[in-house]
């Protein structure tokens, strides 16, 4: 097993982004990403279009990832595909896909969890960054997630602080929309924050025990901050946009680092690795690198291209599991809550 080159192709389909890789064991020969621009217009994701936008990508996106490596759909050695969390009609559409070319060829299927591989996208070998030693702390950040979990091994991974009701990329997105920003307004407030002042103004952050987050105080505290200055001054938020973008993603750092620093006494593990869509804010990245300075925490930052949702990191994923042999039956059935 050890000898023979293993050929994964992966499919990623778990929101609005379909995405095709193909690994030769734990290095990416290929990873290509059709965006859904169509959400743009609504401020956020629909459902029904995200699926039939998947329906329509997911064919050339596969052929592209295939004659990209260089290989043929017959020198597969298994097919990896998003099982969940996720938009359910978008994982159907992966899933199926992954089902009936596995079933064609003969191969294996593995299924992955979407946020399993976000954290493993750190261990694919592309000869820029080392990958963490176990264990470590994951931040998991994104528009569906935030959670600390406690990294053992490539499997045993316990979540240990998780969000209570919203995830800070929707916070990101809200608070933008209600500063006129488009979606997702996460990039784009990074974008100003960095032309402002982040101690202008001031945003209470939630008073939540132990690890877990609350984001929603937050989202509260902006929308009644922003109707106040709006009465007294209509063009408020236009004059003082960048001001606002940063002081907002300061609060937003503080309340993850906050955590991450009690997570670390606790634990007594000083590795962290970020991963998911809000990890690749400015912001969020700066702070960490300045907590390797003065904490002396080891902290793994992805590549911008293993931020967001990629298949190349469900590609990782199915190589470890298919070392394990850790194979899915075609009986398998895509979950859009679960559990990691």
């Amino acid at each position: 097993m050890e000898n023979e080159n293993i050929y994964i192709l992966a499919i990623e389909s778990s929101c609005d982004d379909t995405s095709a890789a193909v690994f030769r064991n734990n290095k990416k020969l290929s990873n290509f990403i059709a965006n859904q621009s169509i959400h743009e217009a609504y401020g956020g994701v629909v459902p029904e279009l995200a699926s039939r936008a998947h329906q329509k990508n997911i064919v050339p996106v596969v052929d592209q990832a295939l004659k990209t490596a260089g290989i043929k759909k017959e020198d597969l050695s298994a097919i990896a595909f998003t099982k969940g969390p996720g938009l359910l009609g978008s994982l159907l559409v992966g899933s199926s896909f992954a089902k009936s070319l596995a079933m064609g060829l003969n191969i294996p299927l593995i299924d992955v969890h979407h946020m399993q591989a976000h954290i493993l996208a750190h261990f694919i070998d592309d000869n820029e960054k080392p990958a963490p030693q176990f264990p470590f702390l994951a931040l998991t950040i994104s528009g569906g997630h935030t959670q600390i979990i406690k990294v053992s091994n490539h499997f045993k991974m316990e979540v240990i602080g998780n969000t209570l009701d919203d995830a800070v990329g929707e916070a990101f997105d809200k608070c933008g929309k209600m500063m006129g920003l488009g979606y997702p307004a996460g990039p784009l407030i990074d974008k100003l924050a960095k032309q402002g002042d982040p101690d202008r103004f001031s945003f209470s952050k939630p008073n939540v025990k132990g690890l877990d987050f609350s984001f929603s105080g937050l989202k509260t505290a902006v929308l009644y901050f922003l109707q106040k200055e709006r009465k007294q001054n209509p063009e408020f938020v236009e004059e003082n946009i960048e001001d606002l973008c940063a002081s907002f993603q300061k609060t937003v750092v503080e309340i993850l680092m906050d955590k991450l620093r009690m997570a670390v006494k606790e634990t007594g593990i000083n590795r962290i690795a970020i991963g998911g869509g809000v990890s690749a804010n400015s912001g969020i990245r700066n702070a960490l690198k300045d907590a390797e300075n003065k904490l002396g925490w080891d902290c793994y930052i992805p590549n911008f291209e293993y931020c967001l949702d990629n298949a190349a990191m469900i590609a990782i994923v199915g190589y470890y599991k298919y070392l394990n042999q850790e194979f899915t039956d075609f009986s398998t059935t895509s979950k859009a809550r679960f559990e990691l």
